[in-house]
């Protein structure tokens, strides 16, 4: 006689349109009360993910655009004979968008006011000027500055602003693992260097990084012909370099010991950064979940002051599963309605977050660029969440649902 869907749905729909039918005046602000805290639980937790997401982003980076992806050491590059020929296979691995010739030292850099420990990267100016953030970043000169045998150097801002130095200055770099013993002593290799560029990032990792021509680093390190020199990997996502190194140790049958990643020294920083935002994802659900579950109230009200309604659809031949699905989609209705409200003010809000700071006299300006806070929206992150409330919403709803189905139309009707 009746719709297995269609009649119950249109039942839910009408319990769910507060003034659509004759609730009490608690029941409808019960149900109101739900729909806005899942809206406005929603609507924060968009926002907040899409500015720690932007957070991220910037560390990924302001850091990982300096610090080394994937290092391998000089032992573990011994596989193959010909350097050239090694490159090649390497670079055709998934994920890896070059290789560089590498090497890194710990330095002291003396300038005339000041003495800072710093390290000294060994690079190939134009790899660097290809594949890394740093050459796009570059507030004066450049890496095609560091041509061989001229010892010139890059530096970052924060650097030069401790050293009091600029473009054109000479600093004294020294390294003390290529010293040597003379007659007066034990004395650390040194070279007067030029200062050929200042970029700025904006990172951590500004006043303790110092590039140099790697053939310019070899001959300070007494070394000319480079036999300590490492292999660097750019990857189009730093976060992607487990499979690199497993395509490395398995591939290449390089040692998992001679391969460094940026997890060993910048590993803490990102599990925070990571720890924390999964964190405000829990609180917020909370809410959300919190929120859902007032569902929980309004419906076992309306079960309770619906209880004669539902004997006689029962009598007229409503099966049970039925009744159980009216309130089960109007637990579902009150959540598309929710979730589709906090979805469109978290779009929009997040869209517009950095104007409404400014016109709140707030702005703030974490961006690289400093023009205010970073956002970065994720439409399949933004998806799951909206889909994972409303899942809380139908959840919420089982239990006055199945409340519902048990009600015998005897009793009920006879309580009538």
């Amino acid at each position: 006689m009746f719709s297995s869907f269609s009649l119950p749905a249109f039942i839910a729909f009408r319990y769910a349109k507060s003034g659509s039918v004759k609730q009490t005046s608690f029941v409808s602000f019960i149900n109101r009360f739900s729909v806005a805290g899942i809206a406005l639980g929603l609507m924060a937790l968009i926002i907040v993910v899409s500015v720690m997401n932007g957070l991220e982003g910037q560390l990924k980076q302001r850091i990982l655009g300096i610090v080394p992806h994937i290092e391998l050491a000089p032992q573990g590059t011994t596989a193959l004979k010909d350097e050239a020929a090694q490159k090649a296979p390497i670079a055709s691995i998934p994920g890896v968008i070059a290789v560089m010739p590498f090497r890194q030292t710990e330095t002291v850099v003396q300038s005339r006011s000041d003495l800072r420990g710093v390290q000294l990267h060994g690079v190939d100016p134009s790899v660097m000027q290809a594949h890394t953030l740093v050459a796009k970043n570059m507030e004066q000169g450049g890496f095609n500055y560091l041509s061989e045998g001229q010892f010139n150097v890059i530096i970052g801002r924060a650097l030069a602003t401790k050293l009091n130095t600029r473009v054109g200055d000479r600093l004294r770099v020294m390294v003390a693992g290529a010293s040597v013993y003379t007659p007066f002593g034990r004395m650390p290799s040194q070279r007067l260097v030029t200062v050929a560029g200042v970029f700025d990032l904006g990172s951590q990792m500004d006043d303790k990084v110092m590039y140099m021509h790697l053939a310019d680093v070899n001959r300070l390190l007494r070394d000319p012909k480079g036999s300590g020199q490492a292999q660097r990997l750019f990857l189009d996502d730093a976060f992607n370099y487990l499979a690199v190194v497993q395509q490395l140790t398995s591939q290449f049958s390089i040692p998992a010991e001679q391969i460094k990643t940026w997890r060993e020294r910048q590993g803490p920083l990102f599990d925070a950064v990571k720890m924390e935002k999964n964190m405000m994802m829990l609180m917020l659900l909370l809410i959300i979940a919190v929120a859902a579950f007032n569902i929980v109230s309004a419906l076992v009200m309306v079960v309770t002051e619906k209880q004669g309604d539902i004997a006689v659809l029962q009598t007229q031949g409503m099966q049970p599963n039925a009744v159980m699905w009216i309130f089960v989609l109007n637990g579902l209705f009150n959540g598309i309605k929710g979730c589709g409200i906090g979805l469109v003010l978290g779009v929009i809000i997040t869209l517009q977050l950095n104007n409404i700071l400014a016109l709140m006299g707030s702005p703030l300006s974490l961006a690289a660029d400093g023009s205010g806070l970073p956002i970065e929206m994720d439409p399949v992150q933004i998806v799951s969440i909206t889909l994972g409330s409303l899942l809380l919403c139908v959840l919420a709803s089982l239990y006055p649902a199945r409340k519902a189905m048990k009600i015998q139309p005897s009793q009920a009707l006879q309580n009538e």
